[in-house]
């Protein structure tokens, strides 16, 4: 994906308020160098970032005249209101090696035995995964193959097939579940209605009634 940004030169809270009063949005490119103040059209960056690959992918930025190789490495918006505040890049070439969160896209779900013949369903535990591996490798997504689930499995992340060069990030011993599968409950069964007996008449009641009438 193509952008453009421009230098910018004044710094501090004024000059950022300014920007986003001209709808521009502040920003700074850092990483293989001295780092770079630059600001972006506010309208062209926020749709930028309704696209899944503009987080998970390298791109192009358009710097006065110069094409850059970037990465969105993070971006603050308003707490209440649609504006984005800031944004983060990184600059990247070939030898940068990285550590990113992709997104999970999952396929063949319904072509899984534990779907097809036992009727289980399947829960998406995790929609991203963190990778490492060089910028030139970095996918926009890692497609996730879920038509080999059987009934009473759990995908882990060490399960994961990913393309050569890339490998998962690993936080201590921790093996997070990726995908569930679950047996539906069945119904319960109504309980059949207990009958109460009618609790005996106690004994003796009588012979005193009879010895209070003859008194």
């Amino acid at each position: 994906m193509k952008f453009t940004a421009f230098e910018r030169s004044a710094k501090g809270t004024g000059a950022s308020r300014r920007l986003r009063d001209a709808q521009k949005v502040p920003g700074i490119v850092y990483g293989a160098g001295t780092p770079t103040m630059i600001e972006l059209d506010h309208n062209a960056l926020f749709f930028a970032l309704k696209k899944e690959a503009f987080h998970s992918s390298i791109l192009e930025m358009d710097l006065a005249g110069n094409t850059q190789k970037v990465l969105l490495r993070d971006f603050q918006m308003h707490p209440w209101k649609q504006i984005v505040l800031h944004v983060d890049f990184q600059r990247v070439d070939e030898t940068t090696r990285l550590r990113k969160k992709v997104p999970l896209h999952f396929t063949g779900e319904e072509n899984s035995s534990a779907v097809k013949t036992d009727k289980c369903l399947i829960g998406h535990v995790a929609t991203e995964l963190e990778i490492e591996c060089l910028a030139t490798q970095l996918p926009e997504f890692v497609t996730v193959d879920l038509s080999g689930l059987v009934k009473g499995q759990s995908l882990h992340a060490s399960d994961l097939k990913l393309p050569e060069g890339i490998k998962a990030v690993k936080h201590g011993t921790l093996n997070p579940v990726i995908v569930s599968v679950t047996v539906p409950k069945e119904e319960e069964e109504a309980a059949p209605t207990a009958v109460v007996a009618a609790a005996p008449e106690k004994k003796g009641k009588g012979k005193k009634d009879e010895k209070q009438n003859k008194r």
